[in-house]
């Protein structure tokens, strides 16, 4: 029994034909209609897709609250809740100038980027990489 033969169309109507590096954090995509799209590094990991980003952007900017008690006050004994500060923790890798270390394509219409703070789990589809330049 043979299966008929469908035809299946890509669905991107652009894709990358050249992605250049700007400085040391930056990147420019050249795409096949000769359009181009200008990224840094801080604009892409901001615009992470991954589950995770999404979550911490809508929660709390993407930075962990901690929670500062003093050891003598009410708080310490069980009295009343510790306070949040609210204050941003960045560890090593985030305080250091962020890079892009890797791209990778996946299949014909997406590109997995690395960055130098370790993070590399999100999926960046040509529509999200193409924009016009600045």
């Amino acid at each position: 029994m043979n299966a008929p033969k469908r035809n299946i169309q890509d669905p991107v109507e652009y894709s990358p034909t050249a992605i250049e590096r700007e400085g040391e954090r930056g990147i420019r995509i050249l795409w096949n209609d000769g359009q181009s799209s200008s990224w840094t590094a801080r604009e892409l990991r901001d615009a992470c897709p991954c589950a995770t980003c999404r979550e911490k952007r809508g929660e709390t900017g993407g930075h962990e609250a901690v929670t500062l008690t003093d050891k003598n006050s009410d708080a310490a004994s069980g009295n009343k809740p510790p306070q949040s500060l609210g204050l941003p923790v960045l560890s090593a890798a985030e305080a250091r100038p962020l890079t892009i270390e890797s791209m990778r394509p996946v299949g014909t219409y997406a590109y997995n980027i690395g960055f130098s703070d370790g993070h590399s789990s999100g999926l960046f589809t040509f529509e999200r990489l193409r924009r016009p330049a600045e």
